[in-house]
């Protein structure tokens, strides 16, 4: 350990895309202190979301673990409360730790409490979160009572006042804080007007990959126009990034910047009409890059853009190995702590990606269980049958036009990507089992059970 323990604060937003921030290339999307924070410390343009959807995902931010470790494999499940986690670990090693925003690690109903103690993942000094909600105003948040606090006006305001109050509260010991954000996370529209006005829909350009003409699945995009849609997403992103830009500023009023691990990232991405989809639990750029920005002044040079791939299951495990504090043994992420200091050469070869349970947008769009590869150059992905569903050379073809599937002239490549999932699924004890094999499996029916009569009461896909 150091001899002075720097703070760290991770900042995550849900469903935003890595690609889409002005310090990633898209200068459609004003963004000036994701921006800055980019300037001042690393971004990493290969962050990826092992699992690209909401739970599985922010079970592997906070524990270090795969989906099938954590045991939250699909959306409103519970995530393992015996499970290591990285305010575990740093308040054994004397840290302050809060959580405020969503938390969507509880399981049902969405509007559970969750009280003090294990269900908190070791989150004990501050709590000001809900499990998952999407109105963004109108909303509420639990302290220690079952009481629901009404928010009036726009959520990541309130919830950035109260990170502000965790921030200035007086205490002696090094701090750590989760702060989560709901937007850029759909409904689209539930944007303040402010930041609306800031974007005109006729002026956006759409990626490459996503045709204006192609309406998504109808009960994903309800009819939405794109340019709209997008250009609603884009202005959440704007009134996120004023939210960071407040605790930024508190940072440098109460002389914390350079004693600071400052850290935003998403929990996956957006497919946004890109190759017909929407939402998320797919192998493509859109739903797996996430942004990773990582900011402190005293040990990361300004200004580094590193192309080493790092899962959202690598980010627990290397910070704590950044701040110097012993990772614990049961976490299966890789300790990137060298990489995420500046070192350009010591990433992985290879990202494991996944979807356990074809589930709410993922199934209604035709989806599977699948799984994949990210690696430098080149995604893969295939079903449980054996059949390669995608391949694509992500050098050559940036937007993922050309699938490269099954053309003779791929079949070694092919070979080679497989061998690589497959000693993923014997690293981490995959089976690949069909998602309701695998709730079985885990011995999770009543669980899942009790979530589908939550979530979808009138037609539930009930586990007899």
């Amino acid at each position: 350990m150091y001899s002075t323990q720097p703070n760290l604060i991770v900042i995550f937003a849900d469903q935003m895309r890595g690609m889409d921030m002005g310090c990633a290339g898209n200068h459609q999307v004003i963004s000036p202190n994701l921006d800055r924070l980019a300037a001042e410390g690393v971004r990493f343009t290969h962050a990826v979301a092992n699992t690209p959807v909401c739970t599985p995902s922010r079970g592997c931010l906070l524990t270090g673990l795969y989906p099938l470790s954590h045991r939250a494999i699909a959306n409103d499940l519970p995530v393992n409360p015996d499970a290591p986690s990285i305010a575990k670990v740093l308040r054994a090693a004397g840290y302050k730790t809060g959580y405020v925003g969503k938390w969507h690690l509880d399981g049902g109903p969405r509007d559970r409490f969750t009280p003090p103690g294990p269900r908190r993942l070791g989150f004990d000094d501050y709590w000001a979160a809900f499990n998952c909600n999407h109105q963004y105003f109108d909303a509420s948040y639990f302290r220690d009572a079952p009481i629901p606090i009404p928010i009036t006006g726009y959520e990541p305001v309130i919830q950035t006042d109260l990170a502000i109050e965790f921030l200035q509260q007086k205490d002696e010991r090094p701090f750590c804080l989760f702060l989560s954000w709901g937007p850029p996370h759909d409904p689209y529209d539930l944007v303040p007007s402010e930041y609306k006005s800031l974007y005109d829909p006729a002026k956006i350009e759409l990626r490459p990959n996503a045709d204006p003409t192609t309406p998504g699945p109808t009960d994903l995009s309800r009819g939405q126009d794109p340019k709209v849609a997008l250009a609603n997403y884009y202005a959440a992103i704007t009134a996120l990034d004023d939210q960071l830009g407040r605790l930024l500023a508190i940072l440098d009023e109460s002389d914390l910047a350079e004693s600071t691990v400052v850290v935003f990232t998403s929990d996956h991405g957006d497919m946004l009409w890109s190759h017909g989809m929407m939402k998320k639990q797919q192998p493509w750029e859109e739903a797996i890059s996430v942004p990773l920005l990582i900011r402190w002044p005293a040990r990361i040079p300004a200004g580094i853009v590193n192309a080493s791939l790092i899962g959202t299951v690598d980010v627990t495990p290397s910070l704590i190995g950044m701040l110097g504090i012993a990772v614990s043994s049961e976490m299966q992420g890789a300790d990137l702590s060298t990489v995420m200091l500046g070192d350009l050469d010591a990433g992985p070869d290879s990202a494991f990606l996944m979807d356990m349970v074809a589930v709410d947008e993922g199934y209604v769009q035709g989806l599977k269980e699948w799984r994949g590869v990210r690696t430098a150059q080149y995604t893969y992905a295939r079903w449980r049958d054996g059949k390669v569903w995608l391949l694509y050379d992500n050098v050559a073809d940036p937007f993922q036009m050309t699938n490269l599937a099954g053309d003779p002239a791929y079949n070694d490549l092919e070979r080679e990507l497989e061998s690589v999932l497959m000693r993923w699924l014997q690293i981490t004890g995959d089976p690949f089992l069909s998602g309701e094999g695998m709730i079985r499996s885990l011995g999770l029916t009543d669980l899942w059970n009790a979530r589908e009569l939550s979530l979808h009461a009138r037609h539930p896909r009930l586990i007899t």
